[in-house]
């Protein structure tokens, strides 16, 4: 573009705009904040405050300076757009007004510098104001309008854009420069400036879809720095370029239609974007088919709009059973599918035809047959098969069966298989062969959905089954049962009772007649005949049984078959026993207590009859005439049919117990009486009427069976105390004949066991070495108790004087040592071979060996021979020299 300089001429003053219509070219590309225009108003006094206003204030902004800016981005159409700008003097309220004409600027070529056109600039004339002296001047800020650069741009670079000068560069030496994003902020080094010409350039490439306007601010200062010119803002609008191909939202779009739609059928949508300027040619796409696969029964089954990407069939004929899925490759290009121009990309679409019911389900056969055993139910006795085409397990594929004949008392039901589709003929209720031998049922099937609208085929298929029934061995029932029969107790035993028989359903098999028997009889009253089931009590009747309830007898019996597998019914006989006077009245209680004195002294007593009405109460009680003293001492009176009071007929009655006889008599016909005892203790009472002796206590004495009880009781205690004695005293007699000075388990000397483990002495040894005991320290004779004394126990004589060992002797003092002991020993009268030295450790007891202190020394062990020591080892071959008698 050509340097644009600002510059105004004198007028004639005169306050408002100067023309009633302004045109202005602009870029087509509008961005919001891009200032467009320049609009002038002549105002004759300077003092005035104009506010400027938009007739499209959501398009238009007009500022306080006349600078025209856009509100929002938005693509100016071919056509001139207008719009008024009004100013209003906000004293007077006085509004001017003047429509503007914006028209769309030509799409840049990129043709030279010098071809460029000019753009016109709109500046607000100069402002006068009145002073004294003569009029003086001032020039309003200058605008530059956008400027328009196409992206990737080849260069070469630096590109000079436009020239920014100032008129006050004649007298000045100015300096020029420019700010914001682009310039001196990120993404800086873009555009740069001449600081002394002016000249504004850009320095590489620029990318709409990175960018798409730079918004500059222009600066005009000297050589001191200061400002000579107020900041002008430069819009630089980045022209979109064809550098983009579209891309789908999605490489693969999936879609449904349902089979047999109509023509015009909406299926889905695909979307593609460029990254172009959409509002332009270079984003602007349109969408087409390119292939169909497969290409039944059309090639040309859908179509899609070619600026929204709606997919709709154009043709009929879409059948799932046929073509379940079709391939769609769809192609978007730019610039309004321009196929010269423009960029394309492809995705692809997949449509799957969905079934709808477009086919009842067929049986495979006509008729269908099956049998099932009579009196089986829940037993599936046919399975009917169908084919559907449609897609399995939706519900246009189940089937449902229904039975619409051959079955009027509904024995049979058909259930659905899901996994199969098969219908499963079921039995519900029991079949009697003798009654039905054959089925045959008229089935329907059908969808659990309507067929669609249209479809020629019958909605249902129908079907024959037929059923046979299997005859098998049938249990034998009793007529009627429970059998119910009216009978007086008291019936004796073998008299008939009833016949109660049974019957096999079985018409049509070879058997013979039924057996039977008895299967339940509490009372064990009655036997059946196994052959005609005449049934004879056993037995007498008795209605006052623990095994009547109610008046009611039960019994069970079996009849069996022959057959094969044999097959067994019960019945149940019920007895209705009838009463009979067969019980006397009884009195209850059987014991009271009464005063000795006349008041208080009444008994209640109360007359009990297993019999029921009319052979039970009212009763009637009375004393006997026998003994007298009975009538003299008591009397008897009835208050109610079964309640009666005794009561003292005398004064006083001494204290005891009276046994008081009492008959009673019952309604029946004959009427059966009988003749209780009460016993009656009487006793001294207080004035409430209770006992107060003890004598009442001691009166009522213990049963036989509490006495027999306690006698028991106390022999068995006798006898345990007599086996404890016996086994105390033959405990004592064993101990006395074992018992030693020494009990052979404590005993702690002359043991010798012979052990196959050598151990590490008497350190390994667990002893008691306190048992070690010397024979100085044995108790004396005086205080053992009676026994057999051991051959090795000290007497109680005088001792002789045994040499004394000194406490740490020479160890060839040893030998003389034992040589005089062995001579004290010798010479010793009173100790039957008793030997000091012969002291050893415990080493068990039990040993088979005798003691060794039963040894005799040498001057008295002549009669005995303890050559046997020899065996024992080296240690006791020296002993079996002194003791064998050797001279040496």
């Amino acid at each position: 573009q050509a340097p644009i300089k600002a510059t105004c001429e004198d007028m004639s003053c005169k306050t408002g705009f100067p023309e009633d219509v302004h045109s202005a070219v602009v870029s087509r590309s509008v961005h919001g904040g891009q200032p467009l225009l320049n609009v002038r108003f002549q105002s004759c006094d300077g003092n005035k405050k104009i506010h400027f206003g938009s007739s499209e204030p959501e398009d238009f902004r007009v500022d306080e300076d006349g600078v025209v800016y856009a509100e929002r981005s938005f693509q100016l159409p071919a056509e001139p757009t207008e719009f008024v700008v009004s100013a209003q003097d906000k004293e007077t309220q006085q509004e001017w007004q003047m429509r503007v004409k914006l028209t769309p600027e030509p799409t840049f070529t990129g043709a030279s510098e010098k071809d460029q056109r000019k753009i016109e600039e709109i500046i607000f004339p100069w402002q006068q104001y009145k002073h004294s002296s003569p009029l003086k001047r001032q020039k309003r800020d200058w605008v530059i309008p956008p400027i328009n650069l196409p992206e990737n741009s080849k260069g070469p670079f630096p590109q000079e854009l436009v020239r920014i000068r100032s008129d006050r560069d004649k007298s000045l030496s100015l300096r020029y420069s420019v700010t914001g994003p682009g310039a001196d902020q990120p993404p800086t080094g873009i555009f740069i400036i001449n600081p002394i010409s002016g000249q504004l350039s850009v320095t590489k490439p620029l990318d709409r879809e990175q960018i798409a306007s730079f918004h500059l601010r222009a600066h005009a200062v000297d050589v001191n720095g200061n400002q000579v010119e107020n900041p002008i803002d430069i819009v630089i609008n980045v022209i979109d370029m064809n550098d983009n191909r579209p891309e789908f939202l999605h490489q693969v779009w999936n879609g449904t239609v349902p089979e047999g739609s109509k023509p015009g059928t909406y299926v889905m949508t695909v979307t593609a974007i460029d990254a172009d300027d959409p509002n332009a040619q270079n984003g602007m796409l349109r969408y087409r088919i390119l292939s169909q696969a497969p290409s039944s029964p059309s090639p040309n089954m859908f179509t899609i709009n070619n600026e929204t990407g709606d997919i709709i069939t154009v043709a009929a004929g879409l059948d799932r059973e046929k073509v379940q899925q079709y391939t769609l490759i769809i192609q978007a290009t730019d610039m309004e599918g321009n196929p010269t121009y423009g960029l394309s990309n492809t995705a692809t679409a997949v449509i799957a035809v969905t079934d709808v019911n477009d086919n009842p389900p067929e049986f495979t056969a006509m008729t269908f047959y099956g049998e099932v055993p009579e009196n089986r139910v829940d037993v599936i006795v046919a399975n009917l098969t169908v084919t559907d085409k449609d897609q399995p397990h939706t519900p246009a594929w189940n089937a449902m069966y229904r039975m619409t004949g051959g079955d009027p008392t509904g024995r049979f039901t058909i259930l659905t298989d899901p996994n199969s589709n098969d219908g499963l003929v079921t039995v519900v209720k029991p079949i009697d062969f003798e009654t039905n031998r054959m089925f045959v049922l008229t089935v329907a099937a059908e969808n659990q959905v309507p067929l669609a609208k249209g479809i020629q085929h019958p909605p249902q298929s129908t079907a024959t089954v037929s059923i046979t029934v299997i005859d098998v061995n049938e249990s034998p029932y009793f007529v009627p049962n429970p059998k119910l029969v009216r009978q007086e107790e008291g019936l004796m035993a073998g008299s008939m009772l009833t016949t109660f028989t049974a019957q096999d359903p079985d018409r049509y098999m070879q058997q013979t007649s039924l057996r039977y028997s008895k299967l339940s009889d509490p009372a064990n009253w009655l036997k059946i005949d196994p052959v005609n089931g005449q049934i004879t009590t056993t037995a007498v009747l008795d209605r006052e049984s623990i095994y009547v309830q109610n008046n009611m007898y039960n019994a069970t019996f079996l009849a069996s078959d022959n057959g094969i597998p044999p097959m067994s019914g019960t019945g149940t006989l019920q007895i209705y026993l009838l009463d009979i006077n067969d019980n006397a009245p009884q009195v209850h209680p059987k014991e009271a207590t009464t005063c000795e004195t006349l008041q208080p002294n009444a008994i209640n007593i109360t007359a009990v009859d297993p019999d029921i009405d009319p052979n039970a109460g009212p009763f009637a009680f009375e004393l006997p005439d026998t003994p007298a003293s009975i009538k003299r001492n008591w009397t008897i009176v009835r208050i109610s049919g079964d309640h009666a009071q005794l009561s003292l007929r005398i004064r006083f009655l001494e204290a005891g117990i009276y046994d008081v006889p009492i008959v009673i008599t019952d309604s029946g016909n004959p009427h059966a009486s009988s003749t209780s005892l009460l016993k009656v203790k009487v006793c001294q009472c207080d004035l409430n009427g209770d006992c107060t002796d003890v004598d009442r206590i001691v009166g009522a004495g213990l049963g036989t069976g509490a006495i027999i009880a306690i006698l028991l009781c106390i022999i068995i205690l006798l006898i345990l105390v007599l086996m404890f004695v016996v086994w105390m005293k033959r405990r004592d007699k064993e101990r006395q004949a074992k018992q030693l000075l020494i009990d052979p388990e404590d005993d702690v000397r002359d043991n010798i066991l012979k052990y196959d483990e050598e151990g590490g002495g008497e350190e390994d040894q667990d002893y008691d070495l306190s048992q070690l005991q010397q024979p100085d320290t044995v108790e004396p004779d005086a205080i053992k108790p009676v026994g057999i004394r051991r051959l090795d126990e000290r007497p109680i004589h005088a001792e002789p004087q045994y040499p004394v060992r000194s406490a740490a002797p020479h160890p060839g003092d040893i030998g003389d040592f034992i040589n005089e002991g062995l001579k004290a020993a010798d010479n010793d009268p009173t100790a039957p071979p008793y030997d000091s030295l012969l002291v050893f450790d415990y080493e068990g007891s039990g040993s088979t060996a005798g003691s060794l202190s039963s040894l005799n020394s040498s001057s008295s062990g002549g009669e005995q021979d303890y050559d046997y020591l020899n065996d024992w080892g080296p240690r006791f071959k020296k002993l079996a020299d002194m003791y064998g008698g050797g001279d040496d």
